[in-house]
């Protein structure tokens, strides 16, 4: 039986204390906070964990300094605590990383006063990244010569953070977590309706979204935490909030890479928004896009690719301009942007933030979680929990710290116990050093087992899709522990195959059929025809 199968069986036993309706970074992080903290807590998504939103991110925690120009400082100091608190937290995940800005001739603002603003930003901040510089042009043609500097008066250099792996890889490790602390979770699990019974507890039709089998669960309180699709669920459920949702597009390209820069270009597109060249090990993402929408199924058109190129081309100086033939795949979601509900949506739409609202309503033991992103992630979990507490929900372990990295001694004891394994030279993983480092920043305590796989046999040590750093003993795991259903799942949210090779290239990996084996034994084929059926195309 599959930790899925197992899981599916525990959602309908028992009466839990909160369903948590949504596996995106606002659903896994509350998970992982009650959970943690000793609450029963049970979590589905109609899709994949992280399957929306939550994967489509431009991998960045920042602290918000676009909300400066709105004089939104408030906003702007908590964000800039939350990231620095992850910093803390997952120094192995989430680094610092600088911001290369340039200003082009008209711009609304001189590059002093932007510069004076990125002085303030860091003030915001503790101070606890890097201090910011003023550039010349000269300045950055010099450091970053691909920059097209004939426009450019000046610019400014200046920090924040990432994501050294991908979003999607960070949301789910919050769902593990989540597990981890005695959660039942399962992806592919749809609501089709949610009711209260006469003992006040909630009553939701659930349906298994690969068998078609529908039951039900039942939990004291319910979380809406389905991210851009929180007000059709809340409708369906007969909830009145008020908050509502706006929606932004946001697309990214993934193009092979231009820059061996290690920091983030950064320029002001067209639009007058931000517009980012991020580093993706040996690819280069570019975006993104900010265009309203009514809904939040979107997909790239023409006119984002154009938007996205046509603003690249024009702000570096590259040998051959990019064009759609190098794109190797692209990220398009929505930002769910929340505002109360009286509010219109005649607001200057790129002012609007990314703050996050929790909606709760008492009578009916009901949250909804408005907005969000991935920088406020920890303060989402401790704010539901003590939303949750309020309701009356017993919180066994309140003071329980229920994220971040292990501790220092447990990493030393992984590092130790990884320089004994002796790789062959030639193992494309590359060292014992290289290769611990990143299975310690993927899988946490989980890493151990990752080294029982390699010590077992070491093929489990060799990469196993041709163009990627990933080895043979991460299929393994992932087929065990973390509820690989569909293919996607590994190649897009688990692991970021899919981004950084095309669909193309995949079709023709013999890797990827054994990594079909692995995963899903005679049903391979299956899935794999499934996968090249329904993945988007670049």
């Amino acid at each position: 039986m599959t930790l899925r199968e197992r899981h599916l069986e525990q959602l309908s036993r028992s009466t839990h204390d909160v369903l948590i309706i949504g596996g995106g970074i606002n659903g896994a992080a509350s998970a992982a906070a009650l959970a943690g903290k000793g609450v029963s807590v049970a979590l589905i998504d109609r899709g994949d964990f992280a399957g929306g939103t939550s994967m489509h991110s431009s991998n960045l925690v920042w602290g918000g300094i676009k909300y400066m120009e709105s004089n939104d400082f408030k906003l702007v100091r908590k964000l800039c605590k939350s990231r620095n608190h992850l910093m803390k937290s997952y120094p192995s995940t989430v680094k610092e990383i600088r911001f290369f800005t340039s200003i082009a001739k008209g711009f609304r603002h001189s590059p002093y006063y932007l510069w004076a603003g990125t002085w303030l930003y860091w003030l915001m901040g503790n101070g606890f990244t890097r201090t910011p510089r003023l550039l010349s042009p000269k300045a950055i043609k010099s450091e970053e010569p691909i920059v097209d500097t004939q426009q450019v008066v000046g610019g400014f250099e200046y920090s924040d953070a990432y994501l050294f792996d991908n979003d999607a890889r960070f949301v789910f490790n919050f769902i593990r977590r989540a597990l981890d602390a005695g959660a039942t979770a399962a992806n592919y699990v749809e609501s089709t309706g949610a009711k209260r019974d006469d003992d006040g507890n909630w009553v939701v039709q659930a349906r298994n979204v690969m068998s078609g089998e529908t039951f039900e669960i039942r939990a004291k309180t319910l979380i809406n935490a389905a991210g851009p699709w929180v007000d059709a669920l809340n409708a369906a459920n007969g909830q009145k909030t008020s908050h509502h949702h706006l929606y932004s597009k946001g697309i990214h390209l993934i193009v092979p890479q231009i820059t061996q820069s290690k920091r983030v270009l950064a320029f002001f597109a067209d639009d007058g928004r931000l517009f980012f060249v991020i580093p993706m090990g040996n690819r280069t993402c570019i975006g993104t896009t900010d265009t309203p929408m009514e809904s939040p199924e979107v997909t790239v058109t023409k006119e984002d690719v154009r938007f996205v190129l046509d603003n690249i081309n024009a702000r570096l100086d590259l040998a051959k301009p990019l064009t759609e033939e190098d794109i190797i795949s692209s990220r398009c979601g929505v930002r769910p942007l929340a505002i109360k509900s009286q509010q219109g949506s005649e607001r200057d739409f790129l002012q609007l933030s990314r703050k996050h609202v929790i909606d709760t309503e008492r009578e009916s033991a009901h949250l909804s979680i408005f907005g969000g992103k991935l920088t406020d992630c920890l303060n989402v979990g401790d704010e539901v929990t003590d939303e949750i507490a309020k309701l009356g929900i017993k919180v066994p372990n309140p003071d329980v710290r229920w994220y971040g990295e292990p501790s220092d001694a447990e990493k030393a004891r992984f590092l130790d116990r990884a320089r004994a394994i002796k790789l062959d030279e030639q193992t494309p993983a590359g060292s014992s050093e290289a290769l611990s480092s990143r299975l310690w920043r993927r899988y946490g305590e989980r890493a151990f087992d990752l080294l029982t796989l390699i010590e077992q046999d070491a093929r489990n040590a060799e990469i196993i899709i041709e163009g990627t750093e990933y080895i043979r003993a991460e299929i393994l795991h992932a087929r065990e522990h973390e509820m690989v259903t569909e293919l996607d799942d590994f190649l897009r949210r688990r692991s970021k195959v899919a981004m950084v090779v095309s669909k193309q290239t995949l079709a023709h990996s013999r890797g990827l059929e054994e990594t079909c084996e692995l995963l899903f034994g005679d049903d391979a084929k299956e899935r794999l025809d499934h996968y090249f059926a329904h993945a988007e195309d670049a």
